[in-house]
């Protein structure tokens, strides 16, 4: 999908294919305009332009809020599907600036990624080597609570005989 590719490109960008100060310089106030009013249109080009032009915001919120983050890529990552999401949604009529509106949407991104990220963190898998055996192989869920088949059978011909 576009969105994706763009993402991709983006993130290899900030992740080192380009260092960090060759970020696009930010937008004037007119010609940011513009490309939102193009965007609008369709302009695929402005949209892109917009994505380029505000990463230096992406790298300053991840920066600014999640120094101790283990993943800064990820959230780099993360955070620049917020930068889209703030771009298609930004109206430029109310008065707000553009800088302002994606900081949040960019922060609101993060935070459910952590959000998403906490609820998996309490999942186990049935696969999942909880143990090893006598001779050295994991032991797994599955092991523990998997059944003969004929296990109903078995019962049957236990209650039969009693």
């Amino acid at each position: 999908m576009e969105i994706f590719s763009i993402v991709l490109r983006l993130t290899y960008f900030i992740l080192g294919v380009e260092p960090a100060q060759k970020f696009p310089p930010a937008l004037s106030n007119e010609e940011e305009k513009r490309c939102f009013e193009l965007c609008k249109n369709g302009d695929e080009k402005a949209r892109e332009k917009l994505i380029e032009h505000n990463l230096r915001l992406v790298a300053h919120v991840v920066r600014k809020y999640y120094t101790s983050s283990k993943t800064p890529e990820d959230l780099i990552s993360v955070g620049t599907i917020g930068l889209i999401k703030a771009i298609d949604s930004f109206n430029n009529s109310k008065g707000a600036r553009f800088a302002t509106y994606a900081a949040k949407c960019i922060q609101n991104e993060i935070l459910m990624h952590f959000r998403s990220q906490r609820k998996l963190q309490n999942e186990v898998s049935i696969n999942d080597a909880i143990d090893t055996d006598r001779d050295g192989n994991p032991l797994t869920y599955e092991d523990i609570i998997s059944t003969d088949e004929n296990m109903a059978d078995d019962l049957d011909r236990k209650l039969l005989a009693a």
